[in-house]
């Protein structure tokens, strides 16, 4: 049965969770103002990286969305490190564990995850796919070498190269981006979103006050 023409407007965020600290440093934890803040704004769906492991499902039930889960490095001994983290995040920093999530309050129906290198930390791109076909994955890349950090969003390309309509957004570890079969469509520091198959509108950075040492950057997509 051919799946239904798509022609809704997708709100897109991707945002960087910084482990759930803040800049400066705020001294305790920041779980009740990330999820207010997350679950305030308009999306559709959100790709979050450096995400708590044990948040996603606290952040999806404030946003009243789904959710769909990749762990990515720092993640042996992880009760241990949650309980350090929970209460004193600025403590262990990175090493309070790690993962990328997506939130979704549309309806989706399928989850693909692919790990894209083991060292010198592991990094993983995860996609969901929407009723009508169309696929958006979510990307933390290497942060460097550099030319790593190329290879993974390379290998995230390839992951979805069957998808006739993708949305890859993250954050890159890299200012310029190239992707062949893929438009940029969105950009702040080392943060993109890039698509095939839809129409963008301007994006938009958001205003997430001290949260996070990157800013929430959200792109509007049209099925073409």
């Amino acid at each position: 049965m051919a799946r239904e023409n798509v022609s809704r407007t997708v709100r897109v965020l991707t945002w960087n969770l910084f482990h759930g600290r803040a800049v400066p440093s705020a001294g305790r934890p920041l779980l009740a103002e990330y999820a207010t803040t997350i679950a305030g704004w308009g999306w559709e769906l959100a790709l979050l990286q450096e995400v708590p492991p044990w948040w996603p499902p606290i952040l999806a039930a404030a946003a009243r969305a789904e959710h769909r889960t990749a762990l990515t490095s720092r993640n042996s001994c992880l009760p241990l490190r949650r309980a350090i983290a929970s209460r004193a995040p600025d403590l262990l920093k990175a090493n309070g564990g790690g993962a990328n999530a997506i939130l979704a309050r549309i309806p989706i129906d399928g989850h693909r995850c692919v790990e894209l290198t083991r060292r010198p930390e592991r990094r993983v791109a995860h996609g969901v796919r929407l009723s009508d076909g169309g696929w958006v994955a979510n990307l933390h890349a290497t942060l460097r070498p550099k030319a790593r950090s190329r290879a993974d969003v390379a290998r995230a390309v390839a992951t979805w190269a069957d998808a006739e309509r993708l949305v890859l957004g993250g954050d890159f570890n890299l200012r310029r981006v190239d992707a062949a079969g893929l438009e940029h469509v969105a950009g702040h520091g080392v943060d993109h979103v890039l698509a095939r198959g839809w129409r963008s509108a301007p994006a938009e950075v958001l205003d997430a006050g001290e949260l996070s040492d990157h800013r929430p950057l959200r792109a509007v997509l049209s099925a073409a």
